[in-house]
């Protein structure tokens, strides 16, 4: 029978809903069953890609022994920490905390105030590797919490209390400025694989953020070492099996230093990010593999995420069936040369296995290779790779697939807007223009309420329960502010304004800090507030972006204040943790670039108008925002739809961009040369 996840609208809690434990979500009514029972919450979060979530799941949760102890002696909540950061992050603080180290499966007992008292991670259900089984654990905890109840109360305070008297140093006073920036660069080259590309050792994960940074400050300042950093980490990861050599898109993380071998899940907000990173690659230096690699990734969301809603669904999971029946990871994209040779025939198995690096030990598990593009040089048959390309994907597209975690994420569909909008603009193609914005209409018709409120996540068009947090406002919001500089549409430039709006009166506190949840959101043991970024950028960081994007279009002196306000942090952590705030640190870049603001006038649909408005959007100038329209008074309410437009008009009777930065304009422009000059020149 069903347990109560039965109606989520999670993929992740769906496929809890007809285990044999008796599953709660994540709801008062589950801490107020604990309370009148006396027993002890377990607190399980995970989420649908989680390779490790599905062995837990099969080994305990599954199993009917298991579940009768689970239900006889604790209240068993289910979260996915997808559809709930904000609990996930304050647990997971205190699992980090306690152990050292946190991942998914979490596992957290909790009492029935939500006070956290013993933790872990994944369970095996066999004593492992010093581990205890999951059986052992659930005896110890109800032992402890029927045998010596003042023990585990003291403890659970003593974390509560620690975790509260955590304050965050802001930064003191100040936006990051020149030093800054040179000392986080400097603290990258330090931590740079000079190898292999890349930050840090194994597991290595896409530094899309950090890159974002590099180009930027390479643009405003000429240091080509960034420029260098950015280019060999995108090769590499492009070359390496992180990249889907076949299908495009990219996997969630490298297990070794050379990008060899992934963790195959592919997750929407890894591939929106880098595909907007490998297009701005290719604006700042031309590079071919950069243009292929950014248009493959684009079209591997919109083939293989987009939901029929005009969305984009969260992820790929990892493990797939093999062909036995058994669901394995990578088996959906790993080769054997004798697969190969079965798809290909002999000659251009062995042309292919050259090609992709696959060899007869393998380079994976059970003899089979990653696909990869290990030769840096010499000439190959374009037609034959391509050949050989499509029948390849031809005949991995008959194996089982992956399963869709099909929810809607607003933040990471902000993220995916940016990318394609700006990808289709700086390629010419306007089917990727027309899904970020199919997307944007989903967001604002199913996710946004009339008060302007931003739910977190849908599903098959029904929106979630859960409360947006910060960055689905300010991820949200800097893909409306593409999506407003490549269509020239001023009402995403008004929507964006009133998703910053609600973060600067509910989610931001003294000094400019900022709350990764509303003032009035459901109260957790800890208000969660973190400026680093993880596999995305920070909440904080990405307001800040979009608030001196908004400032930037609007001229709005509160919008720019809260960006400055909320870039202290970065101050702070930028020379010290660069990794960890790359996206505040190109903020940082555009911030001391003013950022510039163009505004191209001219008829729609003219020549001239086109290509200014496109070589405004290709200029290199850090975070410069882009407005293109009629001339004032020409547009039929009479007034433009973006306020740089004002009081702009035509020269001579032609299209004209202008360009200001921190109050100053140059001379008007009908010439794409010069205006691409002014957007690139360095100061």
């Amino acid at each position: 029978m069903p347990n109560r996840l039965a109606k989520a609208t999670s993929p992740y809690l769906l496929q809890h809903a007809d285990n044999p434990v008796d599953w709660w979500p994540w709801t008062p009514e589950a801490f107020e069953e604990a309370r009148r029972r006396d027993v002890p919450v377990l607190l399980s979060v995970g989420y649908s890609a989680c390779h490790w979530c599905h062995v837990m799941a099969h080994e305990s949760f599954e199993d009917e022994a298991t579940a009768e102890y689970l239900n006889a002696h604790f209240v068993s909540v289910k979260v996915d920490r997808e559809e709930r950061p904000d609990v996930d992050a304050v647990y997971m603080e205190a699992v980090q905390a306690a152990t050292g180290q946190g991942g998914w499966p979490m596992t957290v007992f909790l009492n029935a105030e939500g006070e956290p008292f013993y933790f872990g991670t994944y369970f095996p259900p066999a004593p492992r590797h010093g581990m205890p089984s999951f059986r052992q654990v659930l005896e110890g905890v109800h032992s402890a919490w029927t045998e010596r109840r003042a023990e585990v109360g003291e403890v659970a305070g003593r974390i509560v209390g620690e975790l509260a008297g955590r304050s965050l140093a802001h930064g003191g006073e100040g936006v990051p400025g020149e030093e800054e920036l040179a000392q986080a660069l400097l603290a990258l080259t330090r931590d740079y694989d000079q190898k292999h590309g890349g930050f840090g050792g194994a597991p290595k994960f896409p530094a899309s953020m950090v890159v974002e940074f590099l180009l930027r400050h390479h643009a405003r300042t000429g240091a080509e070492g960034a420029l260098q950093m950015a280019s060999d980490t995108c090769e590499a990861m492009a070359r390496g099996g992180i990249y889907d050599q076949l299908g495009g898109g990219f996997a969630r993380y490298s297990v070794d230093r050379g990008w060899v071998v992934p963790h195959f899940e592919k997750m929407l907000y890894d591939n929106a990010l880098l595909c907007r990173t490998y297009a701005r690659l290719w604006r700042a230096t031309g590079s071919d593999l950069a243009r292929r690699v950014a248009l493959e990734t684009a079209d591997f969301m919109v083939r293989e995420l987009r939901t029929a809603e005009g969305g984009f669904a969260s992820a790929l999971d990892a493990d797939s069936e093999d062909g036995t029946g058994k669901r394995v990871e990578g088996a959906y994209y790993v080769w054997t040369p004798g697969q190969l040779a079965d798809v290909l025939g002999d000659a251009d198995a062995e042309f292919a296995a050259r090609y992709y690096g696959v060899t007869e030990e393998g380079t994976f598990e059970k003899g089979a290779s990653v696909l990869q593009l290990p030769q840096g040089e010499g000439v190959v048959d374009a037609a034959r790779v391509e050949s050989v390309r499509q029948r390849l994907l031809a005949a991995r597209d008959t194996r089982p697939r992956p399963e869709r975690d099909d929810k809607v994420v607003a933040a990471w569909n902000g993220l995916a807007i940016a990318a394609l909008a700006e990808t289709g603009a700086y390629f010419g193609r306007p089917d990727l223009i027309e899904r970020a914005t199919e997307a944007a209409d989903l967001l604002v018709r199913v996710h946004l309420d009339e008060t302007t409120r931003l739910a977190r996540t849908s599903r098959d068009g029904r929106v979630g329960a859960n409360a947006g947090v910060l960055e689905d406002y300010g991820d949200v919001a800097e893909g409306f502010l593409a999506l407003a500089g490549v269509t020239g549409e001023g009402v995403w430039l008004d929507f964006a304004g009133f998703l910053l709006d609600s973060i600067i009166e509910r989610f931001t506190g003294e000094g400019g800090a900022l709350y990764d949840t509303a003032h009035d959101a459901e109260p957790l043991i800890r208000r969660p507030q973190d400026p680093t970024d993880n596999a995305t950028p920070s909440g904080w960081t990405a307001a800040a972006g979009a608030l001196l994007s908004y400032a930037a279009h609007t001229g709005s002196e509160a919008h720019r204040t809260a960006a400055e306000g909320a870039l202290g942090v970065v101050k702070a952590l930028g020379p010290r943790a660069p990794r960890f705030v790359g996206w505040g640190l190109a903020v940082a870049e555009a911030l001391l670039d003013g950022p510039r603001e163009v505004a191209v006038v001219g008829p729609r649909g003219d020549t001239a108008t086109a290509e200014l408005h496109r070589t405004a959007l290709l200029g290199t100038a850090p975070g410069a925002v882009v407005a293109v329209g009629e001339p004032s008074g020409q547009e039929a309410s009479g007034e433009p739809e973006f306020p740089l437009l004002a009081d702009r008009p035509l020269v001579d009777g032609r299209a004209a961009a202008y360009v200001c930065r921190g109050f100053v304009c140059s001379m008007p422009t009908t010439e794409v040369d010069v205006l691409g000059e002014q957007l690139t020149v360095r100061v």
